[in-house]
């Protein structure tokens, strides 16, 4: 994932906003496997609005080992020094919606009660543990958001090994599940008691006046 800021006539003047701009090896709608490119860059504006929604997956370049950046601009490293006015009880609530998605997925459940994708998961061990390693991942991580307020990547070596071991299917399916709803109310008492250190939403007013400013001073106005 990347970030970029638009030209200023896609902004302030008549063309259409560039909302995102995706790059794949694989055509659209087919899995990716090794060695393939799934590259999606947001505009800076488009960026935080998912950020400061909760979206797990735009919270990852705020917090990434600077190690693992391939491009670090410095308006990169201001948008990464305001992780801290992006994170919320808001985007915690949005982990355990995903979570509640992904558990869905693997159980063939909720709304849209689809057939599995991966039905090869399904019959080598039972269940799609590939869904049910990113609903674990999701839990521990909107946990560590709600607890500390912050996102560690590499996942802590306990946690990462627990989700890597239900990804290569050594945990059953009802075992999986009873620790993600075990993380899912941990989550939900520390929001329900005030536990956290997290405002109710991001601090939209610090990141809106960034946001302009880091556009002015990239057009040189």
């Amino acid at each position: 994932m990347g970030v970029f800021v638009e030209p200023p006539e896609y902004v302030v003047g008549l063309r259409r906003p560039v909302d995102h701009y995706v790059y794949r090896t694989q055509p659209e709608g087919a899995r990716s496997g090794p060695g393939d490119i799934d590259l999606v860059m947001y505009s800076l504006r488009t960026y935080l609005r998912l950020a400061t929604k909760g979206n797990p997956t735009a919270l990852l370049p705020l917090f990434a080992p600077e190690d693992s950046v391939v491009v670090m601009t410095p308006l990169g490293r201001e948008l990464r020094s305001q992780a801290s006015q992006v994170l919320s009880r808001q985007a915690v609530r949005r982990f355990l919606g995903y979570v509640n998605a992904q558990r869905e997925r693997m159980t063939g459940g909720g709304k849209q009660n689809r057939p599995p994708n991966r039905p090869e998961l399904v019959a080598r061990y039972g269940y799609d543990v590939k869904y049910a390693s990113h609903a674990l991942r999701l839990a521990y991580q909107g946990r560590e958001v709600a607890t500390h307020g912050r996102l560690t990547l590499p996942m802590p070596s306990a946690e990462r090994e627990r989700v890597l071991s239900v990804k290569r299917g050594e945990v059953a399916q009802n075992a999986v599940l009873d620790e993600i709803a075990m993380v899912q109310r941990e989550i939900e008492e520390l929001l329900d008691a005030g536990r956290t250190p997290l405002p109710e939403q991001a601090n939209r007013d610090v990141l809106d006046a960034w946001s302009t400013d880091a556009h002015r001073r990239h057009w040189g106005w």
